[in-house]
């Protein structure tokens, strides 16, 4: 049990964290889909107070991790293949096509700001608090592309599925972020030349390899 105490250190971060050990967790396959997070339970577990792990339990149910359900708390709902082919293949295709569309209108400042982004991502470690840096960079690497886009409707489906788990990907497949440091500087290049066919391409490669990863992950796990 004492492994998975939070140490004092991490308390300035501290439900962020709490989220990111229980989505760890879950997603590598250590509880099975139906189990309760009792939360006196885990907050002892976790050495700290309930508070940081109800707002932990909150951001995980919107991910659609856990269940909150009266009078049994929360339920872990872990994902599956099935769900992460679906919002992987899907974010694949809105995601090139609005970078498509949002090629014209990248400015010079977004051009920037994505060559800002991946210097400062590229100089980060595998540690706990640089990943935690690195996440919000790559999702705001990812933003400025998709915010240029003209078309409303695409980036509101690309928003509601950002709201799971792609945004956190990064923190539990850490091993392969050289090959997403390499894809973000394709970007950054493709965005550079006007090459609308060579930027899909390597944005869908990008999300297509994660979705494997991931995939990969959980089968190694030896949850379906």
């Amino acid at each position: 049990m004492d492994k998975l105490k939070l140490t004092e250190l991490d308390r300035s971060t501290l439900q962020f964290k709490v989220t990111t050990k229980l989505r760890d967790l879950i997603l590598r396959g250590e509880f099975k889909m139906g189990d309760r997070l009792m939360q006196e339970e885990w907050a002892a577990k976790l050495g700290v107070s309930r508070m940081p792990l109800r707002e932990a339990l909150k951001q995980l149910e919107v991910e659609g991790l856990v269940r909150m359900e009266p009078r049994r708390g929360a339920i872990v709902t872990p994902i599956s293949i099935d769900d992460i082919e679906e919002i992987y293949q899907l974010r694949a295709m809105l995601e090139g096509e609005a970078a498509v569309k949002a090629l014209p209108f990248i400015d010079e400042e977004d051009i920037r700001d994505l060559e800002e982004l991946y210097e400062q991502m590229i100089q980060l470690d595998h540690s706990e608090t640089d990943m935690e840096k690195y996440m919000k960079m790559n999702a705001d690497f990812h933003q400025i592309i998709i915010e240029a886009c003209p078309w409303r409707r695409i980036k509101g489906y690309i928003d509601t599925l950002w709201k799971g788990i792609p945004p956190y990907t990064p923190s539990v497949l850490v091993d392969h972020l050289a090959e997403s440091h390499k894809e973000h500087s394709l970007m950054v290049k493709y965005v550079k030349e006007n090459d609308h066919i060579k930027l899909r391409d390597v944005i869908e490669t990008h999300i297509l390899r994660t979705k494997d990863n991931l995939i990969k992950m959980i089968e190694m796990s030896g949850r379906q």
